[in-house]
């Protein structure tokens, strides 16, 4: 007999809690957070947990209190008998630092990893991690959810001759190659190099991309500094439009207003990480009925292979 769900959400992304919970079909839990006058937040539950499967919905972008916040809900369900506690993140936070890149550096990623497996989730469920090697800094096992279910249909329905896809960096070559065989189009590969985070100091692009319709796709949007540039470089070097297709919209500083100034034709994300100013160039695809699809086999020990696409 499996045991009974139950799904609740941390603040910072109650919407899309909304939505799976309905896709679920099961009611969004009721949470409580008392806030205090120092600052702190403490979660609190009215029903039982005991011999359930939890879900917790929390992408854990800055501030850190997005990732504290889960945490405790953790702890108040592990500390509550609940039999099985999956972690649900969107967006997960801190994966750009995966790894040491300069002396003296911490590795967040797997920090954070190790919080999640302390506080005593026994399961994580996130979508395109920035790096596929951070599944490895757990010890529990973690369902990698791919956006390329969705980008991979609404690319097809655009109809693009000549389709082209481009990585916007080396490091997303691999996932470029894997969009291109399925939509059986021609890849190409950005160069950059930076002096420092978030500032480019030249690109060049690596294949021919002249009458070519191109389409970037990358885990994540930022600054919109590496997209805004691509575009203007492969628009210089004969490509007859660029659009761009990236997962989570993380979307910091002026970057909605960079990227509604750019040459891109537009800006797909998901709903991972809620947005507040969407401009007409940019539009999210929602994520709710996949990662609640993925909940339900989950919780009925079916494969979720059948999800992905590549």
């Amino acid at each position: 007999m499996q045991p009974k769900a139950k799904i609740f959400a941390g603040r910072a992304t109650q919407a899309l809690a909304d939505k799976i919970a309905s896709s679920y079909g099961i009611p969004l839990g009721e949470v409580k957070i008392s806030e205090f006058s120092d600052g702190e937040f403490l979660p609190s539950f009215t029903e039982s947990f005991r011999g359930s499967r939890v879900f917790f919905i929390q992408s854990t972008m800055p501030s850190s209190d997005n990732l504290f916040e889960l945490l405790q809900m953790i702890d108040a369900a592990k500390r509550a008998s609940a039999r099985h506690i999956t972690a649900v993140i969107p967006y997960f936070g801190y994966a750009r630092q995966d790894r040491k890149d300069k002396p003296r550096v911490p590795i967040t990623s797997k920090l954070v990893a190790n919080l999640l497996e302390a506080a005593g989730a026994t399961r994580v469920m996130t979508m395109d991690l920035h790096a596929d090697q951070i599944q490895g800094f757990f010890e529990i096992p973690v369902d990698h959810l791919y956006s390329s279910s969705l980008f991979v249909p609404d690319i097809e329905k655009l109809n693009l001759d000549n389709l082209t896809i481009a990585s916007p960096d080396m490091g997303g070559s691999k996932r470029a190659t894997a969009y291109s065989k399925h939509l059986n189009a021609e890849v190409v590969i950005c160069y950059k190099q930076r002096k420092k985070a978030n500032k480019i100091h030249k690109m060049t692009v690596i294949g021919d991309v002249k009458d070519r319709n191109v389409v970037l796709v990358d885990d994540m949007v930022d600054t919109g500094g590496t997209l805004v540039k691509a575009a203007e470089m492969l628009l210089e070097k004969g490509a007859l439009s660029v659009r761009a297709y990236c997962t989570h919209g993380i979307l910091s500083g002026n970057s909605i207003e960079k990227i509604e100034k750019s040459k891109l034709e537009e800006l797909v994300i998901t709903n991972t990480i809620p947005q507040r100013n969407i401009n007409p160039k940019i539009r999210a695809l929602d994520v709710a009925d996949l990662f609640a699809s993925v909940m339900q086999k989950v919780n009925s020990n079916e494969s979720i292979s059948g999800h992905f696409l590549m």
